[in-house]
């Protein structure tokens, strides 16, 4: 009988939740303040968007930072560094005295956050076969939902009972908990004395089965390299169009139920929960959808574009929640919409790592990452021009309605250009990699 291969790895996926929790819990904490800081910073729409580009613009150059940073110094490393950044900077929110100064915060606590992503998908793809790695994907980014969830209920609770500054020193500090877990608890497989071999001879399978990608060995690739290859392009262009949307959902949400349906932030709120409790189920069920297809017997290119070409349709409702006359089938729209997306963000950084060698790979999320958020700066601008003229109209649920239409073709759009850029998402071979030195 064959031995139980184990599940040692599923421990590591545990650690790369908790850890994105913690990043969209710290990432959420302003959008729920909003109200408050509106009120006593006397911010407009625009203020608060040049706030949210100044996170953006930081996590983009933070992406590029950390991608490269953590192929060169490993994940271990790397993570434990973006952590101590990044809770170090939402602590920083609590002292802030100005507009400038809260956009100061928001750059240093985009900076550090940008290493999440790329330390998290390379670690899944040092921890995992391909077959996994979809559902291990999931697992990890419904971490972001989590957090999303937690932050409606702790953060009103906080600034019930102390104050706004509060909010952000407790969220803040939560961080350098996960950082010892992490940093006494995580190895390599290669070095886990916790792992059997047989888990280890499963989680390297795929170098039994099929030739690797390219070797995972060798080099440092280039920026300008990794650019010139069409798969690169495939991952790059698919964040910059959906990317975006995340963000609207995260910095906007709580304000557009605040002001279209008169819900308090400053009690927790039921329909945010309801909303980022759905994204968990769309995040783990995404990577589940594509993996369960592969051990079926689908090429691995059609499962990812099979599954991603489902939760492009699944967002097509949202543009119908112009129509919502009361909050809960707005929730439900939403809902769905969200939780597609984040079923869409699990197969598209599992796609990276299908194409692209573990040596490359966190610089490719880096860079593929960054386009997202440069959608993440200039999305903002658009957001908070529609919004603030609709405002000046008397009737802002005119801009939501705009933003919502977009937010519904966005992933339409992105998975046709990802297909027609490359349609059977080759993996990138060694002599493609040295061909472009």
């Amino acid at each position: 009988m064959q031995k139980p291969v184990g599940n040692y790895r599923w421990t590591v996926v545990a650690l790369l939740f908790f850890a994105t929790s913690i990043n969209y819990l710290d990432r959420q904490v302003i959008g729920l303040l909003k109200p408050t800081l509106e009120e006593q910073f006397s911010w407009t729409e625009t203020d608060y968007s040049h706030i949210v580009m100044a996170f953006s613009a930081a996590y983009a150059v933070g992406l590029l930072v950390f991608g490269r940073l953590i192929d060169r110094i490993g994940t271990k490393q790397g993570y434990a560094f973006s952590i101590i950044a990044w809770s170090g900077a939402a602590i920083a929110h609590a002292f802030a005295t100005s507009t400038i100064g809260f956009g100061i915060a928001r750059a240093a606590l985009g900076l550090g956050e940008a290493g999440n992503f790329p330390a998290a998908v390379k670690t899944v793809a040092e921890w995992f076969p391909k077959k996994e790695r979809a559902l291990a994907t999931g697992i990890f980014n419904s971490g972001a939902n989590i957090g999303a969830v937690v932050a409606p209920v702790l953060v009103p609770w906080i600034l019930g009972v102390y104050n706004w500054e509060m909010a952000f020193i407790v969220t803040g500090a939560i961080g350098f908990i996960w950082l010892f877990f992490w940093w006494f608890g995580y190895e390599l497989p290669s070095r886990q004395p916790k792992l059997s071999a047989e888990e280890l001879a499963y989680i390297n399978s795929d170098d039994e089965t099929e030739a690797p990608a390219a070797s995972d060995q060798g080099p440092a690739v280039g920026w300008g390299r990794l650019l010139s290859l069409r798969q690169t392009w495939v991952f790059l262009l698919g964040k910059l169009l959906t990317d975006p949307i995340w963000w609207f959902f995260l910095f906007w949400l709580p304000s557009y139920f605040a002001t279209t349906f008169d819900l308090d932030l400053k009690k927790p709120s039921l329909p945010l929960v309801v909303v980022y409790s759905m994204t968990t189920v769309g995040s783990i069920g995404g990577g589940y959808l594509s993996s369960w297809l592969i051990k079926k017997g689908w090429p691995v290119a059609k499962a990812r574009k099979g599954a991603m070409l489902l939760f492009a349709v699944a967002v097509l409702p949202i543009m119908a929640a112009r129509y919502a006359t009361s909050i809960w089938p707005a929730v439900a729209l939403i809902s769905l919409a969200a939780a597609a997306h984040q079923a869409w963000s699990a197969n598209i950084f599992t796609v990276a790592s299908d194409m692209f060698p573990k040596r490359t790979l966190s610089s490719v999320i880096g860079l593929g990452s960054m386009a997202g958020s440069v959608g993440g700066i200039l999305f903002p601008i658009l957001i908070g021009y529609l919004l603030d003229s609709a405002k000046n109209s008397g009737n802002i649920n005119s801009g939501y309605n705009i933003i919502f239409l977009i937010c519904g073709l966005a992933y339409l759009v992105a998975w046709t250009v990802m297909h027609f850029i490359s349609p059977t998402l080759r993996p990138v071979t060694e002599a493609e990699l040295v061909a472009r030195a």
